[in-house]
C-alpha cells in the first residue's frame, strides 16, 4: 500500500498532473482591453464634464494595473494619483469604494483597509463587470463628493454596458 501510494505521488510530480480530481493548471478569465478602458476613461470624464466636474478617470485591470487614464482640463493635480488608487481599491476589494468608506465608518475592524498599501476608501472607484466576474474598475476624482465621482463612473460603465456582456 505504501508504495503505491508512494509510486503515484511520484508519477504524479513528474507528470505534472493535479493532484485533486477536477483541479485546472490553466484559468481562463476575462480582463479589460485597451479600447475598453478607453471608453470607460472618456465617458466618464465626459459625464462628470457635462455636469460641471473637472476630473481625472483612471481605469485598471482586474489585477489593478493601470490600462488607460483621462485628465479633464481644469482638473487637480491631486486627481491623478486620488482616481488611480480608488480604481486599484475597487478592482482589489470587488466593491464601489464608497461603500467600503460607509462600512468602514460603521465597523471599526473594516477602518484598517486604510493601511493596506494603495487603498483609499473614498467614494469614486466603481469595478467594472461582465456578469459577476469583475475586470477591473474606474476610479474618478475631482467631483465635490465622493458620491459625485461614482455617479460619473456609473453612467459610464452604463454607456458602455453593451461591450460588458
Amino acid at each position: 500500500m505504501r508504495k503505491t501510494l508512494a509510486s503515484t505521488l511520484i508519477l504524479t510530480a513528474l507528470t505534472g498532473a493535479p493532484l485533486l480530481a477536477g483541479a485546472e493548471a490553466v484559468r481562463l478569465e476575462k480582463n479589460m482591453s485597451l479600447e475598453l478602458a478607453n471608453q470607460i476613461a472618456a465617458a466618464t470624464v465626459a459625464s462628470c464634464t457635462a455636469s460641471g466636474y473637472n476630473v481625472t478617470a483612471t481605469v485598471v485591470d482586474r489585477a489593478g494595473s493601470v490600462r488607460a487614464v483621462q485628465r479633464a482640463d481644469n482638473a487637480g493635480p491631486h486627481t491623478l494619483a486620488a482616481s488611480q488608487q480608488k480604481a486599484f481599491t475597487s478592482a482589489s476589494a470587488k466593491n464601489t469604494t464608497l461603500a467600503m468608506m460607509e462600512g468602514a465608518q460603521k465597523n471599526p475592524a473594516s477602518a484598517n483597509l486604510v493601511y493596506i498599501p494603495g487603498f483609499l476608501l473614498l467614494g469614486g472607484g466603481v469595478p467594472v463587470k461582465v456578469g459577476n466576474e469583475v475586470i477591473g474598475a474606474v476610479g474618478v476624482a475631482g467631483a465635490p463628493g465622493g458620491n459625485l465621482d461614482e455617479q460619473c463612473g456609473m453612467a459610464a460603465l452604463d454607456k458602455v454596458k453593451d461591450a460588458l456582456k
